[in-house]
C-alpha cells in the first residue's frame, strides 16, 4: 500500500473516542483533529489521546484545509446534513449508522458524492465483525454451497438512552440486521414487505406515531432468487441484546448463538441426524489488518469497562469491527477505489428499514427500493 497519509478529523467523541487510538496507529492515516460541542469534554478527550487539533464548531471544522477526511459518529438525525456539509466541503466521509433518517436525505448523500467524486462509506459493524467474516470466508471458499435463505435481527433494550431514542420505530435503525443479509453475495434490495407487531407502552407512541414493539420484515433480492428475513425490536421486549446472522446453504449452514458469548453452530449436509449439527467459535481475523491495528478486534480503546461506550459494551465490542471499518475506509482512500459499503450501497441498506416502516403502516404492502439505490 502507498505510504501517503490521510488526515483525519472525528466528529462526536462518545462512540468516536473508540476509534481515535486506531486511527493513530493506522499507517496511513493521521488523526489530525477532532470536534465536540462540549468543550471541557472535547479538551478532556483530546488530552487523553494527545490531540492537539480541537473544535467545538463542525462548520469551522470543514473550513480546516488539512483534513483530507471526517469521521461523523454525531446523534443519528446528524447524520444527513453532517455528511452534506462535508462532501460539500470537499472532505471524504465514513459515517456511523444509519446514514440518513429519510429517503431524500440518503438520494441527496448519493448525488453529493456522485457530483464531487469523493468517498463516502457508512460504518456498518455487524458486515466486519468477526462472525460475518467467518462466514464470508466459508461463502467465498463454496463450502456453503448455494445460498437459500438468510436471517438476522438486532434486538435491543432502548429504556434511558438518550432524546431521539425513545419510540423509535425499530426498522428506522435496522443497518444491523439488513447491512449482513445484503452484504455476504453484495446483494441489493429490490423490494421490501413488512408488519408491525405489539405495541409499545402508549407514553412511547407520540414521538414517532409509531405503536409497534417489534418490525419483522422480508427483502427480495434484486436479480436474485435469494429472499431474507430482518426483525428489530428496541422497547418494552424482553431480549438480551442481539446482533444476529444466520446463513442457511445446501451444503452448509451457519447459524447465530441465541445467548451472547455461545459458539456458533454449523449444520452440515448429509451427514447422519445426529452429527449435523457442531458448535464453532469463531476465529478472529485480526491478521487482515496491519499489524499495530490488530490489538483492537479484541478489545475497546480503554482499559477499564466503566469508560467505554454504552454501544459497545451491549453490543458485545462489535465483533472486533473497529479496526476494520477504518482500515477499509482508509485504504480506499489511499488506492482510490471504492470502500464497502459506497455511498449506493449505503443508500440501499439504509432504505430497506425505512421503507419498511412505511410498509408496516400499510399493512405490508410491497414497497420498492429507489433507483438511486440500484447499481
Amino acid at each position: 500500500m502507498p505510504s501517503s497519509k490521510i488526515n483525519v478529523a472525528v466528529a462526536g467523541l462518545g462512540f468516536g473516542a473508540e476509534f481515535l487510538p486506531i486511527y493513530q496507529r493506522h499507517p496511513n492515516a493521521n488523526m489530525y483533529a477532532i470536534c465536540q460541542r462540549n468543550k471541557e469534554n472535547l479538551d478532556k478527550t483530546g488530552d487523553a489521546f494527545g490531540i492537539e487539533k480541537r473544535y467545538t464548531d463542525y462548520d469551522e471544522l470543514l473550513k480546516d484545509p488539512n483534513i483530507d477526511a471526517v469521521h461523523i459518529n454525531t446523534p443519528i438525525p446528524d447524520h444527513a446534513i453532517q455528511s452534506l456539509k462535508a462532501l460539500k466541503a470537499g472532505k471524504h466521509v465514513a459515517c456511523t449508522v444509519p446514514m440518513a433518517t429519510t429517503v431524500e436525505e440518503c438520494r441527496q448523500i448519493v448525488e453529493a458524492v456522485k457530483d464531487t467524486g469523493l468517498t463516502y462509506m457508512m460504518m456498518e459493524t455487524v458486515v466486519y465483525a468477526r462472525e460475518f467474516l467467518f462466514m464470508k470466508e466459508l461463502y467465498e471458499k463454496g463450502e456453503l454451497g448455494k445460498i437459500q435463505f438468510l436471517k438476522a435481527s438486532h434486538q435491543q433494550e432502548m429504556d434511558g438512552w438518550p432524546n431521539y431514542w425513545p419510540g423509535l420505530p425499530p426498522m428506522y435503525y435496522a443497518t444491523h440486521c439488513v447491512g449482513p443479509v445484503l452484504g455476504l453475495t453484495r446483494s441489493e434490495a429490490e423490494y421490501v414487505s413488512c408488519f408491525g407487531s405489539g405495541t409499545i407502552r402508549e407514553e412511547l407512541h407520540a414521538f414517532y406515531q409509531s405503536p409497534y414493539a417489534v418490525e419483522s420484515t422480508h427483502i427480495k433480492f434484486r436479480n436474485s432468487d435469494i429472499s431474507a428475513h430482518v426483525y428489530r425490536s428496541l422497547f418494552d421486549t424482553a431480549r438480551q441484546y442481539r446482533e444476529s446472522f444466520e446463513v442457511y446453504g445446501s451444503k452448509k449452514s451457519v447459524e447465530w448463538p441465541l445467548i451472547e458469548g455461545r459458539p456458533l453452530v454449523i449444520h452440515t449436509a448429509k451427514r447422519p441426524e445426529p452429527e449435523i449439527p457442531e458448535e464453532v467459535q469463531s476465529p478472529d481475523y485480526a491478521h487482515l489488518l496491519p499489524e499495530p491495528v490488530q490489538r483492537f478486534t479484541t478489545g475497546g480503546v480503554y482499559d477499564t469497562d466503566e469508560h467505554q461506550h454504552l454501544s459497545f459494551v451491549q453490543g458485545a465490542g462489535h465483533g472486533g469491527s473497529h479496526p476494520h471499518l477504518v482500515h477499509e475506509f482508509i485504504s480506499a482512500l489511499v488506492e482510490k477505489r471504492e470502500p464497502f459499503p459506497n455511498a449506493r450501497q449505503s443508500a440501499n441498506i439504509t432504505c430497506v428499514g425505512i421503507l419498511a416502516h412505511e410498509s408496516a403502516k400499510r399493512g405490508g404492502e410491497i414497497i420498492r427500493l429507489p433507483e438511486f439505490t440500484l447499481s
